[in-house]
Formats: structure tokens, C-alpha cells, sequence
């Protein structure tokens, strides 16, 4: 069986960058590129060499280091087609239900506009990895920059159909924040209290609260629970469509 190797780094202020890496091929894969010496160090510390982008969406601190990485390497940079102008060194464009081929293992794309209009989800069914860029994050989801709250939850719902077991990376470390507001408006949530202690140890020890998994997002995050009756009621949104209650949620954390 293939084995597909992950290193998760930080880099700029609060985003994370991921590598992959199969061995079996030697193909690595960098996750966006927010920084291009963030990417290289790691790739140092691996004893990796790029072949690869795989970006999420346009937005400069996911694609700031492609030129120079590109430049470097020559390494094939794959991106959104609906953004394909705004995506640095892009090669290859791929949209909603295409395929792409990484070594081994097979990426499924999808379409999960909101955040940017034309923002790619990769998921390696395989591996059972989903890399949500900055459509779905630990607790959270991304700011509705480029769409409204229907297309934003129909694309939280792609990503909220993959198998519980499912292995997610996302792009930023705001799940101490996200936690204290998903207590706002789901405090009865007992895992999600639990949760929420568990993820004050790992930020006071300065660990990462990514990856997380869909089954712990299924039973915590509150964007991905419009059907809560607890969330209805503080809401007051008791019986209305599961794409409204989520706009509601996502304004209120807006201004939170």
C-alpha cells in the first residue's frame, strides 16, 4: 500500500503550510504557498524536493511564494480554473469534479465557492485527507468574502458529505477564537465544552489544533450544525433552512 507522508509547518502570522510527499514516486506536493521560505525550510528539514502546488484559491497569503518556489524548482503548479488569472505560475486548471493524479493517489476536486469565488477543495479519498484551504476551518469556516451564505453552505456541504473518518487540513490556526464563539451560541454542547479545554492545553503549549477530523467537526463546529435545536433556539431561527441558519451563525462571528 502507498504511503503518503504529511508535514504540517506554520508560517506568516497564523496560517499553516502543509507538505505531502510519496515516497514511492518522489513527488512532493506543497498545500497553497503562503510563504516561500516558510515552504523551502521545510522542504530542507524533509529532505523533500517540490514537484508540486496544490492551491486552494487566489488570496496572496495562500499564493505568495508560487513565483519563487516555481522559479526554483520548476514544480507544476495546479490551481482553480474559475481563478486560474489570479493564481500565480498556474499549469494546471481543475474544477468541480475533476480528477488529478499525485503519484499514487488520486486528488478529487471540488468546487467550494464563498470564501472566494472560485476556491477548489482537494480530497485523496486514499489517503483520506481533505485539504479545505479556507473554506472549512477547526470550529470555524472562512469569511463569506466572494458569495453569499447559500453558496457557502452548499459548499460546507460538499465537504460535510465526505466519510466521518475524513482527515482535514485547513489553512489558519483560529480554533482558540472559534471555539469561544461556538460556546456562544451551542453552550450546552458537552463535546463541544470538552473540546474546547482540550484545545486551551494545546495553544497554551503552542501546538496546532490542525488537522482535525470531520466526525469531531460533525459533533462541534457550529457552521456545520444549522439542524441543532439548541443553535435554532438561540438563534431564534426554530424550522428555518439549514443555508439561512449558517448566514446567521457566520454574521454573528463576524462581528463577534
Amino acid at each position: 500500500m502507498p504511503n503518503l507522508d504529511i508535514h504540517l509547518f506554520p508560517c506568516l502570522s497564523d496560517n499553516y503550510g502543509v507538505l505531502i510527499h510519496d515516497a514511492d514516486n518522489n513527488l512532493t506536493a506543497s498545500i497553497d504557498a503562503p510563504e516561500a521560505s516558510a515552504v523551502k525550510q521545510a522542504l530542507a528539514e524533509k529532505g523533500w524536493t517540490l514537484t508540486h502546488i496544490l492551491t486552494t484559491h487566489y488570496h496572496a497569503d495562500h499564493t505568495g511564494g508560487n513565483m519563487e518556489l516555481k522559479g526554483e524548482t520548476g514544480c507544476t503548479i495546479v490551481g482553480p480554473r474559475a481563478e486560474a488569472e489570479r493564481v500565480p505560475g498556474i499549469d494546471i486548471q481543475l474544477g468541480d469534479g475533476d480528477s488529478y493524479d499525485f503519484g499514487g493517489f488520486t486528488a478529487k476536486v471540488f468546487d467550494t465557492p464563498g470564501h472566494t469565488s472560485g476556491h477548489i477543495t482537494f480530497w485523496f479519498p486514499k489517503a483520506n485527507l481533505c485539504f479545505a484551504g479556507d473554506t472549512l476551518f477547526t470550529l470555524g469556516c472562512g469569511r463569506v468574502f466572494e458569495g453569499d451564505a447559500r453558496m457557502m453552505w452548499n459548499s460546507l456541504s460538499k465537504i460535510k458529505a465526505l466519510p466521518p473518518e475524513t482527515i482535514i487540513y485547513s489553512g489558519h490556526e483560529y480554533t482558540q477564537s472559534n471555539a469561544e464563539f461556538a460556546l456562544t451560541v451551542e453552550p450546552g454542547n458537552a463535546a463541544l465544552q470538552s473540546r474546547s479545554e482540550e484545545i486551551r492545553e494545546l495553544r497554551a503549549k503552542g501546538e496546532p489544533t490542525v488537522p482535525t477530523t470531520l466526525a469531531r467537526e460533525l459533533e462541534t463546529n457550529p457552521f456545520l450544525r444549522p439542524d441543532s435545536p439548541e443553535i435554532q433556539a438561540n438563534l431564534g431561527m426554530e424550522g428555518r433552512e439549514d443555508w439561512e441558519i449558517f448566514g446567521e451563525v457566520r454574521q454573528r462571528k463576524d462581528n463577534a
